[in-house]
């Protein structure tokens, strides 16, 4: 098989991109190689797959939001399926960068739906466990309301459910939408908490805490979100009529995608002291806007369906992770 993964010099995508051409596969990958964190770290990633898979990979610098760069690019190019992850990340960015979001996760996500609607080829893409906003409700379960988002960018993730599911209807599109839940692990991004916080801490820095540190998230391992990534890579939804996760009819499931097992952000904190051997210092805040003191994932139905099952705690997960930021920094 032959992939198009979308947001490949990022952290997920190159995970995804990593894990397909390990097994066989090949790969082109797409990116704008934004400055949204260093881009050097986008480059490193993009070394390494070049280093680690010659001629399965292949890649394109393009904006997919721009839909006359993206189909130039794509036009000599031939693929069995796509793997949307490129977006604008990220909550707080969101506030102040409005626009940006638009473009990206609206105007993009739409240009990728229709290259998937022209080739008539399935599409799994990124949502997120934001667009669940402040329901209050856990764990957050797909049947759930996520009608209400308290930040831009679950705004943006739940317009492109919706769009999805309209392609799914109109044109018959395999599209799998999954919501992420708190993803951390080896090439991370540096704008996370897991980052900020071994950065803060070797940096001799106080970390800032919101909500006073009474934080839980359903912190899921790189490795097994990208089991599940491919699991419905490789099981598009069937166009049979029956109701899938999430409750369409037409061949569009949506997945929860996280560990199921919400653990306090204070622990995980300890688990980066032990790795560094170096205690941390704390500078305390109120709740930020458009953030939600807990994140918990109902995964029945990509356990039903796909058999995903999760399996890294964050004590062997936040280890490898602190592993992998001394040998990329040298220290």
């Amino acid at each position: 098989m032959r992939y198009l993964v979308t947001g490949a010099a990022g952290f997920i995508g190159f995970s995804v991109a990593s894990r397909l051409m390990a097994r066989g596969d090949s790969v082109v990958g797409i990116d704008s190689i934004n400055d949204y964190y260093d881009p050097e770290l986008k480059q490193a990633r993009l070394r390494h797959l070049s280093e680690q898979y010659g001629e399965r990979w292949s890649f394109i610098k393009a904006d997919f939001s721009d839909f006359a760069a993206l189909s130039n690019a794509l036009a000599s190019e031939k693929f069995d399926g796509i793997i949307h992850l490129g977006a604008q990340a990220g909550v707080r960015y969101s506030i102040e960068n409005p626009h940006v979001y638009m473009q990206s996760n609206i105007v993009g996500h739409l240009n990728m739906l229709e290259v998937a609607r022209h080739r008539a080829i399935p599409m799994v893409y990124a949502s997120s466990s934001s667009v669940y906003g402040g329901n209050g409700t856990y764990p957050s379960r797909v049947e759930d309301r996520v009608d209400r988002p308290i930040s831009l960018y679950a705004a943006t993730k739940r317009s492109d459910e919706l769009m999805s599911e309209t392609y799914a209807h109109l044109y018959r599109v395999p599209l799998t939408g999954l919501r992420f839940f708190t993803v951390y692990g080896p090439w991370g991004r540096p704008d996370m908490a897991m980052w900020l916080f071994t950065d803060a801490i070797l940096a001799g820095r106080p970390i800032k805490l919101f909500n006073h540190g009474d934080m839980y998230r359903d912190f899921t391992f790189v490795d097994d979100i990208v089991t599940g990534i491919v699991a419905c890579a490789d099981n598009p939804p069937p166009d049979d009529g029956t109701e899938k996760a999430g409750g369409s009819t037409t061949p569009h499931r949506l997945y929860n995608i996280g560990n199921n097992r919400p653990e306090r952000l204070m622990d995980m904190i300890g688990l980066i002291e032990e790795g560094l051997s170096r205690k941390a210092t704390f500078e305390m805040y109120d709740m930020q806007p458009g953030d939600v003191p807990k994140s918990f994932a109902d995964i029945d139905a990509i356990q039903r369906d796909l058999g995903y099952n999760p399996t890294t705690t964050i004590s062997v997960g936040v280890p490898k992770f602190i592993d992998w930021y001394r040998a990329y920094h040298g220290l």
